[in-house]
């Protein structure tokens, strides 16, 4: 879980700061991937292949996705793509997080605006 943090000490201009750095580092919009990767080691069943004695064949890369809360999916990943799901998987990650605080960002800027909005029209309202 990502920690929140205190954005409301920050000047204006360094919030706009920050939330250009962070989409600067989004990464390109074609490698995301939601998911986890698991390393499997699987049992044949042969009565005299070696697993029987403990040693599994593996390891098997399988991508496991929650698509609600009743039903998920999987896939298996071919042993030469397992470090670029994990990248892809990382990528979605660190997006998700980026997306948080750019939320969080645009939320205190918004904030901030009603709250600039809202003494200008009181002292419309006085100054009339």
């Amino acid at each position: 879980m990502m920690v929140r943090e205190n954005l409301s000490k920050l000047s204006t201009l360094a919030l706009r700061r920050r939330l250009e750095g962070l989409t600067k580092l989004i990464p390109a919009h074609t490698e995301f991937l939601r998911g986890t990767l698991i390393e499997r080691y699987l049992t044949c069943g042969k009565p005299n292949c070696k697993c029987v004695s403990g040693q599994r064949h593996g390891p098997f890369w399988y991508l496991s996705v929650t698509l609600d809360a009743k039903h998920r999916t999987g896939i298996t990943v071919p042993a030469g793509k397992a470090d670029q799901v994990r990248r892809w998987i990382e990528n979605y990650q660190d997006l998700k997080d980026r997306l948080e605080k750019i939320s969080d960002i645009n939320r205190e800027l918004l904030r901030r605006e009603k709250k600039t909005t809202h003494r200008k029209a009181k002292k419309s309202k006085a100054g009339a």
